[in-house]
């Protein structure tokens, strides 16, 4: 009996095997799955990183938030990180021109200023007088009010420009800063080591 049974669940078995093959049972092995569909006009998305990203992929932020403490020894120093400790400065100067405070070994910024100003009137003239596009080839005099051209063979007046400032000189604008130096070129090719002192 046991055997006519256990035949009897083989027959029906294969039977339904059989069955299932013809309708399209699903085979046991892997395969890929494609559904052809009517591609559709794209319509144009604007790009997004995030999509693009998603959440996978996590940017170097800190994890934490510093402490107050860390975050003042930062601002104001501490033993660890070196002393920010605010010190008066010892190196002011009184400027001999203006009175003016400054630093020493640097300029006094209210003469700067004088001198831009009037550097810039200077300038505004020559473009006045030349035009803006002429490049300024040849050497440039200022003469402000009252003042006379110094008396010099012509060939020095060959291809200068002569610029009349409409005011009289500011006591602070020498007439030397304008002058060349007087030092003939040298023709030597011997270097000279520098900061020997």
């Amino acid at each position: 009996m046991i055997p006519r049974l256990s035949y009897l669940i083989n027959v029906l078995r294969n039977f339904e095997r059989n069955i299932f093959q013809s309708f399209g049972y699903p085979p046991r092995e892997l395969a890929l799955a494609y559904i052809h569909q009517k591609e559709l006009p794209q319509q144009q998305t604007k790009f997004n990183l995030k999509d693009l990203i998603g959440d996978g992929i996590l940017l170097a932020v800190p994890k934490f938030r510093r402490t107050i403490e860390k975050r003042w020894k930062r601002k104001y120093g501490s033993p660890e990180y070196g002393l920010k400790i605010l010190l008066p400065k010892t190196n002011i100067a009184v400027c001999n021109e203006c009175g003016h405070h400054h630093e020493r070994g640097r300029l006094c910024g209210n003469c700067y200023k004088r001198t831009e100003i009037e550097t810039k009137e200077i300038q505004a003239k020559i473009e006045e007088k030349l035009g803006n596009n002429k490049p300024i080839e040849n050497d440039v005099i200022v003469l402000y009010d009252g003042e006379n051209l110094p008396d010099e063979p012509k060939e020095f007046w060959q291809g200068k420009r002569i610029i009349e400032m409409k005011k009289e000189r500011p006591q602070w604008f020498s007439k030397n800063l304008l002058q060349k130096t007087t030092q003939q070129p040298s023709e030597s090719k011997d270097v000279k080591p520098t900061d020997l002192a």
